[in-house]
């Protein structure tokens, strides 16, 4: 059997490689995203896209060469017509912003590519219930399926195939 593919958004090598914070919820969220890299990676086919890459390098020098380092060995999702019609008809139909072009863009990565899953802490503007529910109408209409959209939480405790109880 095949392992779910999942497509791992700028996020998750940021919280993996972040330093120690004082606020609660992203230091649970960075201990949520290294359980889930430490205990449950390995049953996922990673992928990442040029658009990740180009992100990760933004910062502060050491983190930058941390979060490459993170990504270094996934395979990368290459740009294709497809991405680029997906990106051109979210930025009309998905309503975010200009500033989150690099957002729609994984989003267009991970449909285009039919991942399983987009795995992200970007709650703002990707693992969001009016943007999920947004996308989900317009790849309908397209006759495309949504990947799963989740963060490392939902992946941690849940495994692939298990029935619902």
């Amino acid at each position: 059997m095949a392992k779910p593919s999942v497509y791992i958004e700028t996020t998750i090598p940021s919280y993996l490689v972040s330093r120690p914070t004082r606020d609660v919820v992203i230091s649970a969220n960075q201990q949520m995203t290294r359980d889930w890299w430490r205990e449950r990676r390995t049953e996922f086919d990673m992928f990442v896209s040029d658009v990740v890459r180009e992100e990760i390098l933004r910062g502060d020098p050491e983190m930058s060469r941390k979060r490459a380092e993170i990504v270094r060995s996934l395979p990368i999702l290459e740009p294709n017509e497809t991405v680029d019609g997906l990106v051109r008809i979210y930025k009309a139909h998905i309503g975010l912003p200009l500033d989150a072009a690099p957002d729609i863009a994984h989003i267009s990565y991970a449909v285009a590519y039919e991942m399983d899953y987009l795995l992200t802490w970007n709650c703002k503007h990707i693992a969001n219930g009016a943007v999920i529910r947004r996308l989900q109408k317009v790849n309908g209409g397209l006759g495309v399926r949504t990947p799963t959209i989740v963060t490392p939480y939902e992946l941690l405790y849940s495994k692939e195939g298990e029935e619902d109880v």
